[in-house]
């Protein structure tokens, strides 16, 4: 466990920080990978179908995932407070949420499937496949919720590198299942999916098995598990915004997707290559923010609100210098990216067009979720819903619609650094009143204060 209430600010954000990043690193690799096979062997259609799929699979988990952050950030207040007791209720309660959640979605999701594309008019040609993918892709929600779920227990723990290894594992398990059923089998893209089903069951089984072995707090244990009414109260204070945030920035990539719809398969298939590439230019950003909140929910958990202002404006410096590099990149570099999915040069031009004109603004959004991350740390979730819901339905998705119909897929594009600017500006504005400074989840004992060397056995 890492203890973020004393000592230095900067390294140890970093060092917490970089097991996050390679570890979505890996996830995202396999994601292109996996999208440049599909796209490669399978056509654009297929490409297209795999696209589609995740705005689907974002919007069914983005509930349960908030409320699952609002474990999380007990878990570090707990932690920075020294409180045990309610720090094991915590990762019990958490959990049992987990699990029958992901339950209750695979079922939703496997019956409401065919109904959200035929609402989203996803094109004839892929609609057959990208039902047949998401259903089965579906099946492992569970297992992606309970590896997901320990990993951000985990994290809240200050553990960022346990989790690193598995997901590693499980990605090289992924594609290499992938490479072997498409290429060598031929078994088709719902292989593929099959591929991401087994690989999430060795991952949380294995991740599992081995927090028993250690004896670690973060296990899942069978005796004694209690389901506590007051800790998932204050989960759902904490994570329900965040997890109706999700949904509304789903249903906003639902909408997103609709309007590209509109313009054909091409069109969707370069969209499926964007989500890919955006992913790895805002994973730097969302992965500081995640060791930003652990940092700020820990420390004002202790009672240090110094030391939390120090490590915002730390984070969101190296935020904006990091997003400002990938811009450069991807600019430069464009096309021979876009050439690693497809090679059909009508994908390739419109995903060109796309970094063209987003990327540029990527610090944009590196520094609102910088916002982001402070905010949830601690514990005040209920600005970041507000602010996504203002930046997505009332400036970027009728900004994409209007636009669109003037420029066609350019007014699509331009809306995305639209809802960024706006959704910096109002997160700007939140810091500035300062109300999220006086939230308080847990109290840490004088002695602790005082005497910061004082430790739990965590």
């Amino acid at each position: 466990m890492n203890d973020f209430t004393t000592g230095r600010i900067g390294r140890p954000l970093i060092s917490f920080a970089i097991p996050i990043i390679l570890g979505n690193f890996f996830m995202q690799t396999y994601n292109i990978v996996n999208s440049a096979v599909v796209g490669s062997y399978l056509g654009k259609e297929a490409l297209a179908a795999v696209g589609a799929a995740y705005p689907v699979i974002f919007l069914l988990m983005s509930l349960v995932i908030g409320i699952s952050s609002g474990g999380t950030v007990l878990v570090s207040h707990y932690i920075g407070a020294r409180d045990s007791v309610n720090l094991r209720k915590s990762i019990d309660t958490t959990y049992f949420f987990i699990i029958a959640s992901g339950l209750l979605i695979t079922v939703l999701g496997i019956l409401l499937t065919p109904i959200i594309y035929r609402i989203v008019h996803l094109p004839a040609d892929v609609f057959p496949g990208a039902v047949a993918y998401l259903r089965v892709y579906l099946i492992s929600t569970v297992f992606s919720f309970g590896f997901n779920g320990t990993s951000a227990l985990l994290r809240g723990m200050g553990d960022s590198r346990t989790p690193l290894f598995f997901l590693i594992g499980s990605n090289i398990l992924n594609l290499a299942l992938s490479l072997f059923f498409i290429c060598v089998m031929h078994w088709g893209l719902v292989s593929s999916a099959w591929a991401s089903v087994i690989s999430q069951v060795c991952a949380c089984s294995s991740l599992l098995i081995y927090l028993r072995a250690k004896r670690s707090h973060a296990a899942i244990r069978f005796r004694g598990w209690k389901w506590s009414s007051d800790i998932f109260a204050k989960m759902i204070k904490i994570g329900l915004p965040t997890g109706v945030q999700q949904s509304v920035v789903s249903l906003g990539q639902m909408a997103l997707l609709s309007i590209v719809n509109g313009f054909g398969t091409v069109m969707v298939a370069a969209y499926s290559s964007m989500m890919r590439i955006d992913a790895i230019a805002i994973m730097p950003a969302m992965n500081f923010s995640q060791a930003l909140s652990t940092f700020t929910g820990q420390n004002i958990g202790a009672g240090k609100m110094d030391r939390v202002s120090k490590a915002f404006r730390f984070t969101i410096k190296i935020n904006i210098v990091i997003s400002l590099v990938i811009s450069l990149i991807f600019i430069l570099f464009g096309k021979d990216i876009m050439s690693l999915f497809t090679t059909d040069p009508e994908v390739i031009a419109e995903g060109y067009r796309y970094l063209l004109i987003c990327g540029p603004f990527y610090f944009l959004f590196s520094a609102m979720f910088s916002f982001t991350g402070l905010f949830r740390g601690a514990g005040d979730t209920v600005p970041t819903m507000l602010i996504s819901l203002l930046s997505l339905w009332i400036f970027r998705i009728p900004t994409a619609y209007f636009f669109s119909h003037l420029w066609g897929s350019i007014g699509v594009w331009i809306s995305i650094p639209v809802g960024w600017l706006f959704g910096l500006i109002f997160s700007i504005i939140y810091h500035r009143c300062g109300k999220w400074r006086t939230k308080k989840i847990a109290t840490a004992p004088v002695e602790i204060v005082n005497h910061p060397a004082a430790q739990i056995d965590i």
